[in-house]
């Protein structure tokens, strides 16, 4: 579990195709503290660490299925060499609940409409699957690139949020740009509303 609070900002130091899409990962993370088997949500996506290692900068190796690929951004956005992404290592029992709970079990893709510069903060306009659409609410939580975000507005499958200098500074939303697509997962709490709505 986690809590859509982005603690590092890693970046892929190299990616191989074997059976599955292989990936390396730069991190400020003391690896020496990370477990292999360990969980860490990369852009969201939770993800398995194989390996790690210290040379020439800290990193971990992790394993993403084919099924990964398919369903998040990695398939959308091709991770390549460089490109940064929003960690965060799982919640330990005690750590402080900061965001909202966050399986790191990506329901989606969403797609970035536009970005409007309002006083220092930025509003984001973004589209949802059809069937992802009715589980986000008006300020209600929702994990977007593995960060814990407030709705503002709903209308259709189109849902606004707005991001404070903070967050754009500590996480990779200072770069991104309309027509990005970023990984979706929904607040656990509307799935599970939903589900007994429509129980029989």
């Amino acid at each position: 579990m986690f809590t859509g609070i982005v603690t590092d900002v890693g970046a892929v130091l190299q990616v191989e195709q074997r059976g599955d899409l292989r990936a390396r990962i730069g991190t400020t993370y003391l690896v020496e503290d990370i477990d292999i088997g360990a969980s860490i949500a990369c852009d969201g996506v939770c993800l398995t660490v194989v390996a790690r290692g210290t040379e020439p900068r800290n990193w971990f190796d992790v394993d993403i299925s084919a099924e990964t690929v398919d369903k998040t951004s990695i398939g959308r956005n091709r991770w390549s060499v460089g490109k940064r992404l929003n960690l965060e290592r799982a919640l330990k029992v005690g750590d402080e609940l900061g965001g909202h709970i966050v399986s790191g079990h990506v329901d989606g893709v969403a797609e970035v409409l536009s970005i409007t510069d309002e006083g220092d903060s930025a509003r984001i306009l973004f589209e949802a699957p059809e069937a992802l659409a009715r589980f986000i609410a008006p300020k209600g939580s929702i994990a977007l690139n593995g960060t814990s975000l407030t709705v503002n507005e709903v209308d259709g499958r189109r849902f606004g949020v707005n991001l404070i200098p903070h967050t754009r500074e500590v996480t990779t939303w200072g770069e991104v740009v309309a027509g990005d697509v970023v990984n979706l997962e929904i607040d656990t709490l509307a799935r599970y509303v939903a589900r007994l709505q429509d129980w029989p």
